[in-house]
């Protein structure tokens, strides 16, 4: 008779899973070093939680994150843009620690791999889902906050957000992507950008990807609930990607694109 295989549960399951994936270049891309207990608990999403014994889940730090994070932008914002009234920082603000700004730095420290998911989120690509990037972007700095206190905390904001404070705008927190990034493509006299997009997942909770290319080099990709907001995403990135890249470096990209192209 065959047995049937048992299944770890609890805080056996949780630490198995937790040790199941080096965190270190996790802590590095933080540049800050936390306990295994602080580190396991900012990871651990409710779903998993609640897969193994209802096993506390992140949601506190969570909240204890949301409030060490927009402290810290208002701070550098107020100081930063001295002569911008508080109608203009305020929108700046929230456009910075947003859902889409607080994914787009999971997701450029590698976050996603990190996160202990249950079973169900795991299947359905959790780890791509701009709402569990962001809630456990903001987990890390609560327990960052608690480990270590907040100026080092405010330290970790200002290290991985400086560079949206540095090109904030105080437009609407969502806007126009794709309308910056064709002005910015025409200013540098590119052709416009083309997009396409994939679709996963069941009907009732389907994620769209996005990928833009400017003259055949991919330079962003974004996820969201449907095709609009996945094209934005991926067009803020390529409009931050392009800002970073000389003319030299792009036409360099152009040329290995177009040789990949070829050979392909």
């Amino acid at each position: 008779m065959s047995r049937k295989k048992h299944r770890e549960t609890g805080l056996p399951a949780l630490e198995k899973a937790f040790a199941a994936v080096d965190h270190a270049p996790l802590l590095t891309a933080l540049g800050v070093q936390l306990s295994d207990d602080s580190l396991r608990l900012a990871l651990t999403h409710r779903s998993f939680a609640n897969e193994n014994g209802n096993l506390p889940n992140n949601e506190r730090l969570e909240f204890l994150g949301d409030a060490v994070l927009g402290l810290s932008v208002a701070n550098q914002l107020y100081v930063q843009y001295p002569t911008r009234p508080e109608s203009d920082i305020s929108k700046m603000r929230a456009g910075i620690v947003s859902r889409y700004g607080l994914a787009d730095i999971a997701r450029e420290i590698g976050l996603g791999e990190h996160i202990l998911l249950g079973k169900g989120e795991a299947l359905s690509d959790g780890r791509t889902k701009d709402s569990i990037l962001a809630d456990t972007t903001e987990a890390l700095l609560g327990a960052i906050y608690l480990e270590h206190g907040f100026e080092i905390a405010r330290e970790v904001v200002l290290r991985l957000f400086q560079r949206k404070i540095d090109t904030a705008s105080s437009k609407a927190m969502n806007q126009d992507w794709k309308t910056m990034l064709q002005e910015r493509v025409a200013e540098r006299k590119l052709a416009m950008p083309e997009y396409s997009a994939e679709v996963s997942g069941p009907d009732h909770d389907t994620t769209f990807v996005a990928t833009v290319t400017i003259e055949g080099v991919e330079l962003g990709q974004g996820s969201g609930q449907n095709k609009k907001l996945a094209e934005q995403h991926a067009a803020h990135v390529a409009y931050l990607a392009l800002l970073d890249l000389t003319v030299a470096e792009f036409e360099s990209k152009r040329a290995q694109a177009a040789q990949a192209a070829e050979l392909g």
